[in-house]
């Protein structure tokens, strides 16, 4: 099924316009700080005034909307399992995980502790039995694994062992993302396969405000020349890397990002590129960052606003928490957000389960929690569909007339199962029935049955003979 946002709306019309002609002008008049010297090449060569002295790159309004065309509107994150593919356009809307924590709750003692590659296996395996959870964009790092020449290649085959929905994520060195990209054509068939039908993509950050460095900005230039997906996200942050408002943030938002889309089609016309937007605000009393304000959630609605203005795919983040508990506050600051952005009709969400603490440490059990939060929110999506049998008009003449109730009649049973959101950790018992129960709280319920998914599913295998030729041509897989 696919879900349709846009019934939230943060600008008008009008305000769209004025947005986007404020980011025309700082992109055309203010520039962009390139530092990849395979980018300003490229954006030399068609025609933008590079300043190699300073690095800086200011990009005509003409080669911004000679992007935003040649860039596709459609693009798909393909599952290895096609049931599970992710249309990206319009207003669609898909929610997954995201974050690259550096630590995670502990299952066993429930205590913060360092991530390690055994959490991306076991993430990426609760994350497969989780439905309203679209793609795996990786959300723990490895620090097991010192090397980072081997981070890279190890996140993304220990993902896609352990699911067959899309994998995303974030790359660390030039070696790395170049070994998950043949990796990946070893399981696809070849580097033409890959392109058709991409179960990978990948995270290059602009940085604000307005920058391309040199890592990201090379592994853009190359993603771009293989033509697989990449995400330019940018994250602004009101009151220190951006003004305060969040009009104006918007704004840097939105040209940062679509830096990152000239970029890739300066490298190769109609290379997959997503816009994205990661921002927030800044804790005015410690200048920190936050990841749960309701704010965030305004901003990145916005920046899906202006994205479906230029008819680009986007990736936005929603669901996050500041608490380091799986609490109320995770509850109602995941939650809020989730919706906002989802009702805003961002392509992909990602952070969306399991992510708290400043985005520092994710949460088996908040996945478990966000995991039907996200259902919810994709109820409300779905909106409540009007037709002669919906409305039921003749039935409720007949009870009128007579019949006893309606818990017995078969429209009640054809609808019961589909009619509303479904409860998976929720309790809904009487207090009786719950304090018989041991008188579980919700993370309690979602520990257990965080626990037993990790102990009965089985994801969807990569063929024996290609995980052979994969783990020899990559020994230094763990």
């Amino acid at each position: 099924m696919i879900f349709k946002g846009g019934q939230y709306k943060p600008f008008s019309n009008t305000e769209v316009r004025q947005i986007s002609e404020a980011v025309m002008t700082l992109l055309e008049k203010g520039g962009v700080r390139v530092f990849t010297k395979t980018g300003r090449e490229a954006f030399r060569k068609a025609g933008a005034d590079v300043n190699d002295s300073t690095n800086v790159v200011h990009i005509p309004r003409g080669m911004v909307e000679d992007a935003i065309d040649s860039a596709p509107s459609r693009l798909v994150l393909c599952g290895r399992d096609k049931k599970n593919d992710c249309i990206l356009e319009g207003s669609n809307v898909y929610l997954g995980t995201g974050g690259t924590a550096i630590n995670v709750l502990d299952l066993e003692t429930g205590r913060r502790r360092p991530s390690r590659n055994e959490d991306v296996r076991q993430m990426a395996r609760l994350m497969d039995a989780l439905d309203n959870v679209h793609v795996f964009t990786i959300n723990v790092y490895p620090n097991d694994i010192q090397n980072t020449d081997e981070v890279d290649v190890n996140r993304f085959y220990s993902s896609l062992v352990n699911t067959s929905k899309h994998v995303m994520g974030g790359i660390y060195s030039p070696k790395g993302v170049r070994e998950v990209v043949e990796m990946a054509s070893m399981i696809a068939g070849g580097m033409d396969q890959l392109r058709d039908r991409p179960f990978v993509s990948f995270i290059a950050l602009m940085i604000s405000p307005l920058k391309i460095d040199n890592t990201y900005g090379e592994f853009i230039c190359y993603l771009a020349s293989e033509g697989l997906p990449v995400v330019t996200p940018t994250e602004p942050l009101c009151g220190t890397t951006s003004p305060i408002t969040m009009a104006a943030n918007v704004v840097l938002h939105t040209a940062e990002t679509l830096a990152g889309v000239v970029l890739t089609q300066v490298v190769r016309r109609g290379a997959p590129v997503i816009c994205g937007s990661v921002g927030s605000i800044s804790d005015m009393r410690t200048m920190g960052h936050l990841s749960g304000p309701v704010e965030r959630g305004m901003i990145n609605a916005a920046v899906s606003q202006m994205a479906q203005h230029y008819r680009l795919p986007y990736y936005s983040t929603a669901g996050m928490t500041d608490s380091k508990l799986v609490d109320a506050q995770a509850g109602y600051e995941g939650g809020m957000m989730n919706l906002l952005v989802a009702m805003s009709g961002a392509n992909y969400i990602h952070d969306a389960a399991g992510l708290m603490e400043f985005d520092l440490t994710a949460s088996y059990e908040k996945m478990v929690v966000d995991n039907e939060i996200i259902g919810r929110c994709l109820r409300v999506l779905r909106g409540i569909e009007v037709n002669d049998d919906t409305i039921a008009l003749d039935l409720m003449l007949d009870v009128l007339a007579g019949r006893t109730d309606f818990l017995g009649e078969e429209h009640t049973i054809r609808y019961m199962r589909t009619e509303f959101a479904a409860n998976t950790v929720s309790d809904r018992t009487h207090r009786e029935e719950w304090e018989a129960a041991g008188a579980k709280d919700t993370s309690v319920r979602a520990h257990e049955a965080a626990l037993a998914i990790l102990n009965e599913h089985k994801p969807m295998a990569i063929g024996a003979d290609v995980d052979r030729r994969i783990r020899a041509r990559f020994p230094h897989l763990r």
